[in-house]
């Protein structure tokens, strides 16, 4: 960017701060989401572009904003990535922090200096059917969008969901008092329920369920409600046939395929941070060795937990970006396309670096306490965007109440809600009427939905702020090439020698090394432009530049026929390209 170019931006960015809005005071519901947004590109409109992906099936906007310089997709670049999961609401608020955050402080040098070399890609919210329900007058920690399923295969769509029978707004539980059960009230907090332990002499004495009753007679309570399909469930890594919430098949929903086809088209991400429940951010990554097919490693994965079956061969997507159910898993065409003999199934070693450096930079800068509990839930994004899109892939829920060794989590979470004096976080257990259990004592309440994967809106401005920070920081250690010892010898005869190095001075990897092995991964390339007046004798035009760890080389060196100046170009879209000319004399 020329120095004209940046006072004029300098200026913009003075005389529009005044009309940025303050810091984050509440959460937004989707309509509120939608309208900063667009503000963001109204008000930043020579760094960011906002537009609509696709709408759900409720009729709710995917938005996504592109913030940058010049020429966005030709530079390497970043997918940040919110709702993930729709009770994990935090999440949202934090990728559309990041975007105000990073728009809003653009005007410093660094930030210029980083918006040149590095474009954004931010998507506030994959998931608004789901999270929306935060904002409804009926609450629940909802992670499904509005298409209708049918959940319990009855032939019946959407026919059991939950009913609010104390009439508090909420959804939350009902014990009932019953000798069959197998839940005791736990000694640690009479609030709470525990599985009874034989172990320890404990006989059940009542039965949990979720608050509602059975409207379909089949025994089983609230497991068909409203929607739907959970984005986090309907990617491709690991899909879940059949599973709860995971669609009909792998990127079933308009969201998840506009959402994939979106990054699928942008060879020029090298990197994915998301907001959601599953971690590799918290706590330190868990890599298994490298496997070749067969049964992933135990403590496969991202430090995520994860279900540890291997991936589907049929849900893999085959060039073009299109996701068609066709081939039996282990056909010969789909093992061909899936590398079968290559599959991974752990963090590669070669990434560890990074992944490690990652977490490390995270508990620094945020100064979180603890580990978040591991989540597990086949089909997820974290785990798709490595091994299937084999991009680096970064993930946290940003806020958790640190786990506590054999306590049960719902005890932990009453704890350290008094200890913070965090009100509200519990509705009493109130005895109430039942239909499905006349004669026995029914009540109804437990822990607030949300609050306890979610913090209290007083605390999103500095979670924003120091999540904003740690990903900006991460950004500054991308990929980055230089063409160096460039060398030119007089060989005698008008023929000469042209020898230089590809240096990557950058932390990260010019791709992971899951990526080096996949088809979305653009090859780095180097190539020589000679004048019409010279003629190549030895080396080649355009030749591959293999994968270059942070301060790896590689040398390469031609020998050309005839005086005057050569053009050498290198790089690919997650690198960026480099130029330099060399004067044979």
């Amino acid at each position: 960017m020329n120095i004209s170019l940046r006072i004029v931006l300098m200026v913009f960015f003075v005389s529009v701060l005044s009309g940025t809005s303050g810091a984050q005071t509440g959460y937004h519901d989707h309509k509120s989401m939608v309208r900063e947004a667009e503000a963001l590109g109204r008000q930043f409109p020579a760094l960011c572009t906002v537009k609509s992906l696709v709408k759900t099936a409720g009729g709710r906007d995917i938005m996504i904003l592109t913030i940058g310089t010049g020429e966005k997709d030709s530079k390497p670049g970043i997918a940040v990535i919110g709702g993930i999961e729709g009770n994990y609401i935090l999440g949202r608020e934090l990728a559309l922090g990041f975007a105000g955050e990073l728009l809003k402080g653009a005007s410093s040098h660094e930030n210029i200096s980083l918006l040149e070399k590095i474009s954004f890609y931010v998507l506030p919210d994959v998931s608004p059917d789901a999270s929306e329900q935060y904002f409804q007058g009926l609450k629940y920690e909802r992670t499904v969008n509005a298409r209708p399923m049918d959940d319990d295969r009855d032939f019946v769509t959407d026919e059991d969901p939950c009913e609010d029978l104390n009439n508090d707004g909420m959804i939350t539980m009902i014990r009932v008092a019953d000798p069959t059960g197998n839940y005791v009230v736990s000694s640690e907090n009479d609030r709470i329920m525990v599985e009874a332990d034989p172990a320890k002499g404990e006989r059940g004495s009542y039965l949990l369920f979720t608050e509602g009753i059975d409207n379909d007679k089949d025994g089983k309570f609230n497991e068909d409600g409203p929607g739907g399909v959970n984005f986090n469930r309907n990617l491709t890594y690991n899909y879940e046939e059949f599973g709860t919430g995971s669609g009909s098949h792998p990127v079933s929903e308009p969201e998840t395929k506009a959402v994939l086809d979106f990054l699928f088209d942008h060879y020029n991400i090298y990197a994915t941070f998301a907001f959601g429940p599953q971690d590799n951010l918290g706590q330190q990554p868990r890599p298994g060795p490298e496997r070749s097919g067969g049964a992933p490693a135990a403590g496969a994965g991202q430090g995520s937990g994860q279900d540890q079956r291997p991936p589907q061969a049929s849900s893999f997507p085959p060039p073009g970006g299109s996701f068609p159910m066709q081939g039996a898993p282990g056909s010969g065409s789909m093992r061909m396309m899936m590398g079968q003999d290559r599959r991974i199934t752990s963090v590669l070693k070669a990434d560890e670096t990074i992944v490690k450096l990652a977490a490390n930079k995270y508990r620094e800068i945020t100064a979180v306490k603890g580990s978040p509990p591991a989540k597990s839930s086949p089909g997820n994004f974290m785990d798709w965007s490595y091994y299937h899109y084999g991009r680096y892939s970064f993930s946290t829920p940003a806020w958790w109440i640190p786990a506590e060794r054999d306590k049960n989590p719902d005890v932990t979470f009453l704890k350290f809600a008094e200890e913070n004096k965090i009100d509200g976080v519990f509705v009493p257990w109130t005895e109430i009427s039942h239909p499905d259990f006349p004669g026995k004592k029914v009540e109804a309440g437990g822990i607030r939905p949300f609050a306890s994967v979610n913090p209290t809106a007083d605390k999103l401005s500095k979670l924003i702020t120091n999540n904003s920070k740690f990903i900006t920081e991460m950004a500054r250690m991308h990929p980055q090439l230089e063409l160096v010892d460039v060398v030119t010898e007089d060989q005698g005869e008008n023929i000469y020698r042209l020898s230089l190095k590809v240096l990557n001075s950058g932390i990260f990897a010019t791709c992971s090394a899951a990526g080096e092995r996949n088809l979305w991964t653009r090859i780095m390339r180097i190539s020589l432009e000679t004048g019409s007046n010279q003629k190549l004798l030895s080396g080649q035009k355009v030749q591959r530049i293999q994968r270059l760890e942070g301060g790896g080389s590689a040398e390469f060196s031609w020998l050309i026929m005839g005086k005057g100046k050569v053009k050498i170009s290198a790089g690919a879209a997650n690198t960026g390209t480099v130029t330099t000319t060399a004067e044979l004399k």
